[in-house]
């Protein structure tokens, strides 16, 4: 019978200094015992390398909010990460610098989707003190209207966005139904929806057509109803007061330091607003309250934007009697032009 020497490598397993598994030797000492080699040092790659920089965005302008963001990588880590909120340039400085004054207007549209009215009219505003030009009172209640619409158009936007987020979907499609009559209503007026370029300075692109003031009303009459559901639906509702409630606290301090304006301003307890300190359009001639909330949570800043973009007087500039009393609710005559006593 054959022998056969067979030689036989002994190992155990291990971990190396990264963790990773690895095979250790082992040997036989003097007296016969099996024992491990002790493995040498391991010795990390000096790689040096440059950071690079990569943007994230900025969103489409239309989403809930324009975000860019700018990343800071280590290979794949992120390093760091600087948000840019508000992001939104497409050179209107640039392009305003040799353009009328009058075809700015369709650009200031899109500054803001969910407010172009404003927007134009914020223009408008400015170019006519710039040239010291009083528009008639017709146009001001126009566009006080124009406004008011406009601002319940984008606090929709906002509130069925924000239920949806939360978990609430009935109240977003309740919010749209009825921006899609105010939609209506503009795009009778102006023949546009989205962006409208309302206004002209010294006066406004178009008159109410015949028979609009009737839409305007039954807006006015059933619209806050569906407030009233929706508020119903969610002021009590266990899931959104646990979503919403004592979240995102901010003193008043700390929201005028950040710039805050409209409800989230108020919300924190700060009583400004733009129509009463600074008022324009005659707005010092219409009875209208400001809700303030108590600290700036998510629950204030919707209770604050609902009866402040929703409830408040001005958004039935057509029926208030401001106290210089020269605009009534008939006062308007179809077809009478809003423009200012001035001519270019």
């Amino acid at each position: 019978m054959s022998k056969r020497t067979i030689e036989v490598e002994l190992s155990t397993s291990g971990l190396d200094a990264q963790g990773r598994a690895q095979r250790v030797p082992l040997v036989t000492n003097d007296g016969g015992t099996a024992v491990a080699i002790e493995a040498p040092p391991s010795i990390e790659p000096d790689i040096e390398g440059e950071h690079m920089l990569i943007n994230i965005g900025p969103q489409h302008p239309a989403t809930h909010g324009v975000l860019r963001l700018v990343l800071e990588l280590d290979g794949e880590t992120v390093v760091r990460c600087i948000p840019h909120i508000g992001y939104l340039h497409c050179g209107f400085e640039k392009i305003g610098e040799y353009r009328q004054y009058n075809q700015i207007i369709c650009w200031t549209d899109r500054e803001d989707y969910l407010n172009s009215i404003g927007n134009n009219v914020t223009f408008a505003l400015g170019a006519e003190r710039l040239f010291g030009i009083e528009i008639t009172e017709r146009c001001k209640v126009l566009r006080v209207i124009a406004c008011e619409l406009s601002r319940i158009m984008s606090h929709l936007v906002w509130l069925g966005t924000f239920c949806i987020d939360i978990g609430a979907f009935t109240p977003f499609l309740w919010a749209f139904q009825r921006r899609e009559e105010i939609y209506r209503l503009i795009e009778k007026w102006v023949g546009a929806r989205l962006t409208t370029s309302a206004t002209r300075v010294g006066g406004m692109a178009a008159d109410i057509p015949s028979g609009w003031m009737d839409g305007l009303r039954q807006f006015i009459r059933t619209f806050p109803h569906t407030m009233d559901e929706i508020d119903r639906i969610l002021t009590k509702n266990a899931i959104w007061v646990g979503r919403t409630v004592g979240l995102g606290v901010m003193t008043p301090e700390e929201a005028i330091n950040y710039g805050l304006s409209g409800p989230m301003l108020r919300a924190s307890g700060v009583d400004y607003d733009v129509r009463k300190d600074f008022p324009y359009l005659d707005y010092e001639t219409y009875d209208f309250e400001v809700p303030v909330g108590t600290i700036a949570t998510s629950s204030d800043s919707r209770k604050c934007a609902s009866r402040c973009g929703f409830y408040n007087r001005p958004l039935t500039a057509f029926r208030m009697v401001p106290s210089t009393s020269t605009i009534r609710e008939l006062s308007f005559r179809p077809n009478q032009r809003p423009l200012a006593r001035w001519s270019p």
